[in-house]
C-alpha cells in the first residue's frame, strides 16, 4: 500500500507531501489542483510503462509543466507583506515525483536536456535521477538502487555495484533492469506500478463502445474505455464475486438485475432487467448514469484486484441518489485494494467519509500554489528527496 506521495514543481504544485490510506479521497473546489494531483500519479505510473517522456510531451513538454511561480513562496509573500516576485534561482529547475509504500519507496527527477547539436530531440525531458529505498524515508543507508544520469548502481552489502553505465536519458531504470536476481527490488516495484489502474471519464454517448455488442472473451480487468463491459460482467459472474455484483446493482436500482446475452457469432451484449418492465433494456437504451454506474461496478469488482485503483470524478453523469450506493461499494473494495477517489461531489465524499479508514485530502490554492487545507508541517508524512 502507498503510504505517502510527494510532488515538487509540477504545474500548480510547488511542493506537496500527502499521507495516504487504503481509501483516500482527494477533493477541493474547481481550480484547486485536483487534476494536477491526479496527473502526477499517472506520470509516476508511466515511468514503469515506458511512456513517461511521451506523456510529458503531450502536456506541452517539460518546461510547460513546471511550476510557474517563484522558486519559493516566503512567509512575507504569504502574509501579503511583500508582492509575489521571483529572484535569482538557487536550484536547478526540475520536476520531482515520488512515493513511499509499505515495502519500497521510489523517486524520479526530470530535468531539461543539456543543449547539444548532436540530436534533433533537444526539447525531450531527461530522467536525471531515480532511487529505490526501503522504509518510509530515503536515506543513504536505506537506498537499494540508484540511478544518476546514465549510470545505475545497486547496493551489495556496504558497497555499490554498477550494473548499467549507458542508460538513455529518456529511459527509466524500469526499462533497463530486468534481472530478478541482481535487482529484485526493481522488478517487484515495476510489476506493482504496472498493476495500478486508472479509470477516468468512461464514454456513455450513443456511440460509446460499452453500448455495442462486442466479441466475448474472458475479461478479468475492464478496459479503460469500457468496450468489454459485457464480457467483464460475465467474467465476474463466473469467477468473481457475483453476489456482490448483484447486491451492488440492487443497492442502486432496487429490483434490477443484469444478465449477459450470448450471440451466435460470439459477441456479448448487456441486458438490464428493471422491476415493472416486461423486457430487459439493452445497453443502447440505458441512460448515461445507469451505464456509467455499471461500468464502475465492473471496474471495482475485477476478479484480478490491482494494488491501486484510481477513480477520477466517478460521479460524472450519476444521479445524486446513486452516489451512496457507489460509496458503499468503494468502501467494500478498499478492504482488499487501495482506492483513490478524486471528486467534488459532496454527497459521494460525505458517504465515503463515513468509513473510519477513509482519509480525506482537501486541496486549496494559496498564491496559485496547491496546498492541503489545514496541513501543518507536523501533519506532513516523513519525506526526504534522494540526493
Amino acid at each position: 500500500m502507498l503510504t505517502a506521495i510527494a510532488i515538487k514543481n509540477y504545474r500548480s504544485i510547488l511542493d506537496l507531501k500527502a499521507p495516504l490510506s487504503n481509501l483516500t479521497v482527494i477533493t477541493g473546489p474547481n481550480g484547486s489542483g485536483k487534476s494536477n494531483f491526479y496527473k502526477a500519479l499517472r506520470l509516476l505510473a508511466e515511468t514503469a510503462q515506458g511512456g513517461v517522456v511521451q506523456s510529458l510531451a503531450k502536456e506541452g513538454g517539460l518546461s510547460s509543466t513546471f511550476w510557474a511561480g517563484p522558486e519559493k513562496l516566503s512567509r512575507a509573500m504569504r502574509q501579503g507583506d511583500v508582492p509575489v516576485q521571483g529572484g535569482p534561482r538557487q536550484d536547478t529547475v526540475k520536476l520531482q515525483l515520488g512515493f513511499a509504500s509499505d515495502e519500497f519507496g521510489y523517486a524520479v527527477t526530470f530535468g531539461l536536456p543539456t543543449p547539444s547539436s548532436r540530436t534533433a530531440f533537444s526539447l525531450d525531458p531527461e530522467i536525471k535521477q531515480e532511487s529505490i529505498w526501503v522504509g518510509d524515508v530515503a536515506r543513504p543507508a536505506s537506498t537499494l538502487v540508484e540511478r544518476r544520469g546514465p549510470v545505475i548502481k545497486i547496493r551489495e552489502g556496504r558497497s555499490w555495484k554498477v550494473i548499467h553505465e549507458h542508460v538513455a536519458s529518456f529511459d527509466s531504470m524500469f526499462d533497463c533492469v530486468a534481472d530478478p536476481v541482481l535487482a529484485p527490488e526493481v522488478m517487484q516495484l515495476r510489476d506493482d506500478i504496472r498493476r495500478w489502474r486508472f479509470y477516468d471519464h468512461f464514454r456513455t454517448d450513443k456511440d460509446a463502445p460499452a453500448r455495442q455488442a462486442q466479441l466475448g472473451t474472458r475479461t478479468p480487468v475492464l478496459s479503460q474505455d469500457g468496450h468489454d463491459l459485457a464480457a467483464a460482467i460475465q467474467t465476474i459472474i463466473e469467477i468473481g464475486d457475483h453476489d456482490l455484483l448483484h447486491a451492488s446493482i440492487e443497492d442502486a436500482f432496487p429490483g434490477a438485475r443484469v444478465t449477459i446475452n450470448h450471440h451466435e457469432d460470439g459477441r456479448f451484449s448487456l441486458a438490464f432487467q428493471q422491476e415493472g418492465l416486461l423486457r430487459p433494456l439493452h445497453a443502447s437504451e440505458l441512460s448515461d448514469g445507469t451505464l456509467r454506474y455499471l461500468l464502475l461496478v465492473a471496474a471495482l469488482l475485477t476478479p484480478r484486484p490491482p494494488s491501486l485503483m484510481v477513480l477520477n470524478e466517478p460521479e460524472t453523469s450519476l444521479h445524486p441518489d446513486l452516489l451512496p450506493a457507489l460509496a458503499r461499494l468503494i468502501i467494500k473494495v478498499s478492504a482488499q485494494t487501495q482506492v483513490w477517489v478524486v471528486s467534488h461531489a459532496s454527497r459521494l465524499i460525505a458517504a465515503l467519509n463515513k468509513d473510519e479508514a477513509c482519509h480525506s485530502i482537501e486541496l486549496e490554492k494559496e498564491l496559485g500554489s496547491t496546498q492541503i487545507n489545514g496541513q501543518g508541517m507536523l501533519d506532513e508524512p516523513p519525506w526526504h528527496w534522494p540526493g
